[in-house]
């Protein structure tokens, strides 16, 4: 497929621990690549952020992360007041990624099988490093970014999540996040797989001005056929943006800055939380 000259464009929706790998081959190899999230993964994530930057910026090719609530109806909503600066500086905002795994745990591709299994790559999952869905309600909104973090985790309450029984060595079912963020204000985001009466994809924005009802969230009018699909509607809007940013010669609504930041935010929570809560730096980057 990569040596295909007539593919222009590639989209990954492969297991979690390949993203990157195969996103950084299809730049590599010309083509433009649109990756389901996260960005980049587990104890190698800091290494293929820099890995997954530089291919995007010496390819010259478009890289983008498909994350499903940059288009939900709420924060796209959000994100059109914060651009009109009806909001203002965002003081506070939050997240949430709420997904029970329940005892018997969630398949995933096993390489060591060639199969979806119950010992695949979800199995004993490190709750941020699966951020994206949660941290999008601040960057995705704002553009800005998280530049300092303290994390927190709970043991976790399904055998998976005991750090003998899962790759990772994690011992977190549920991780609770706080950043600092690069307009001065906090954001707490939060992934839990292990709490009940709780699922879903949620987040909350307050700034120093009030939501003015009188300016228009409404997401942008897909092509004629295009459905909204999935995910609150977000998959028709995703790939409409991507092909967009291609044909238009745009920034994707999220780009490899906007994705690793996204996704190294939790990442670093996860080595603050294994700490205590130290406060650590996530690394940033500008294309």
């Amino acid at each position: 497929m990569i040596k295909d000259k007539e593919i222009e464009a590639i989209y990954i929706a492969t297991d979690a621990p390949s993203h990157a790998r195969l996103a950084i081959m299809a730049l590599k190899h010309g083509k433009h690549v649109c990756s389901a999230v996260p960005a980049v993964f587990g104890f190698e994530a800091e290494g293929e952020a820099e890995d997954l930057f530089n291919a995007v910026k010496s390819s010259g090719m478009k890289y983008m992360m498909n994350e499903t609530s940059t288009f939900h109806a709420d924060l796209y909503a959000k994100r059109m007041q914060y651009q009109a600066g009806a909001l203002g500086k965002i003081i506070y905002s939050e997240g949430e990624y709420y997904h029970d795994f329940g005892p018997n745990g969630l398949a995933g591709y096993n390489p060591k099988t060639g199969k979806v299994d119950k010992m695949g790559w979800r199995r004993g999952l490190v709750p941020m490093w699966y951020p994206t869905h949660s941290a999008a309600y601040y960057v995705s909104i704002t553009g800005g970014r998280f530049t300092e973090v303290s994390g927190l985790g709970t043991a976790g309450r399904y055998a998976e999540f005991q750090a003998e029984n899962n790759e990772y060595k994690n011992p977190f079912g549920t991780e609770v996040a706080m950043y600092k963020t690069s307009e001065g204000g906090i954001s707490r985001m939060a992934v839990s797989w292990d709490m009940k009466n709780a699922h879903g994809e949620q987040g909350r924005v307050y700034g120093e001005k009030a939501h003015d009802p009188k300016i228009s969230g409404a997401r942008p009018a897909l092509p004629p056929g295009v459905g909204g699909g999935g995910h609150g509607g977000s998959h028709g809007q995703l790939t409409n943006n991507f092909i967009e940013s291609i044909l238009l010669d745009k920034k994707p609504i999220v780009d490899v800055c906007d994705a690793l930041n996204i996704t190294l935010s939790g990442v670093i929570a996860h080595k603050s939380a294994l700490k205590d809560g130290e406060w650590m730096k996530i690394p940033q980057y500008v294309m």
